[in-house]
């Protein structure tokens, strides 16, 4: 898939290729080509920007989407002759013969829940640069209040000072758009926080050091089915908390995390780590290992151990719920 293109290949069970075209992104030329297969038919696609709208139009029509992770997928990689036609017809054949490494598709409500905590998080980096971008011009001038600048006395503190034009023509422009934000912002809190006290695992999350309900959403759309996972430690692979190794024979050597899987998830757990690494809880493990390999090496270290004990606590809730409905559904002694 590309943005504006993508090359289709449809092949039977034995093996032969059927049809092999390069069409235009969306609805009619994709149906064109593979409007006429049975409902069920399996479908396979590479990972790529912008591929909601196929997985949509996949599961409207009755397809089953496979969703093929492109780093895990060799046989392409290391092709020889590589094109999209060939590529295209490659993973026809992995997933006819049920050898492609597949990747999670969230389901809908997911990915929308990713969108608005993703949506909030680029709004609130986007805040920051506007705030970063008035303390340079103020720096400019030799201007700095250490009480803050954002409160109403800080307001009044900077439209009191004496400034160029321009200069002040940036920082009136820049707390608009900062007070327009703000806006937004507030907005997208009030939604995210009606949809945390709506999902138990939400206080679930939030018993950990540094999660708030902000960071549990996140962790929970960015996870999606913890049942996915067989062990805390592969879900830190997954997520890329995990060191790189490098080995053979009797010899391995260990490198800096793998830094695969969702880039928001170790974001967030790297944040939460900055007030978890303070608790009684990991005080103790993040100083010896901040003294052996440096600050930032233990940070992660604590956002992995965050990880961890997210998954004990989802999965032991996902037990308790499951056992619960079987526990009343039992007939109690003495009743009829």
């Amino acid at each position: 898939m590309h943005r504006k293109r993508s090359q289709v290949a449809i092949i039977d069970a034995d093996g032969e290729v059927l049809a092999n075209r390069n069409v235009p992104n969306g609805v009619e030329p994709i149906l064109k080509v593979i409007g006429g297969l049975p409902p069920g038919t399996p479908a396979a696609f590479e990972a790529a920007f912008g591929t909601g709208w196929l997985v949509e139009l996949l599961e409207d029509y009755g397809f089953a989407p496979h969703l093929v992770h492109p780093l895990r997928c060799k046989a392409i990689a290391s092709a020889r002759l590589k094109n999209d036609k060939v590529d295209a017809a490659i993973l026809g054949q992995l997933l006819r013969a049920d050898l492609l490494p597949e990747a999670w598709i969230a389901p809908p409500a997911v990915r929308q829940l990713r969108a608005l905590l993703r949506h909030r998080a680029q709004l609130v980096r986007l805040r920051t640069l506007l705030r970063n971008r008035i303390h340079a011009a103020l720096a400019d001038y030799g201007h700095g209040r250490p009480a803050g600048c954002w409160s109403g006395p800080g307001r009044a503190w900077m439209a009191s000072l004496q400034l160029p034009a321009v200069s002040r023509e940036v920082v009136d422009d820049d707390l608009a758009l900062i007070d327009a934000l703000e806006t937004v912002i507030d907005r997208l809190d009030w939604e995210i926080h009606q949809r945390a006290r709506s999902d138990p695992r939400v206080k679930v999350l939030t018993q950990l050091p540094g999660v708030g309900p902000f960071t549990a959403l996140v962790i929970l759309a960015e996870v999606g089915d913890i049942s996915r996972f067989g062990s805390a430690r592969k879900l830190a692979s997954w997520a890329g908390l995990t060191p790189t190794v490098r080995g053979s024979d009797r010899v391995a050597h260990y490198g800096h995390i793998s830094k695969q899987g969702s880039v928001w998830l170790r974001w967030v757990l790297c944040e939460a780590a900055q007030t978890a690494k303070r608790s009684p809880q990991f005080a103790a493990g993040y100083q010896a290992i901040a003294t052996r390999r440096g600050k930032k090496i233990a940070t992660t270290a604590v956002a992995r151990k965050l990880l961890t004990r997210a998954w004990h606590l989802l999965t032991d809730a996902e037990h308790a719920a499951a056992t619960q409905p079987a526990a009343a559904s039992a007939p109690q002694a003495g009743t009829r």
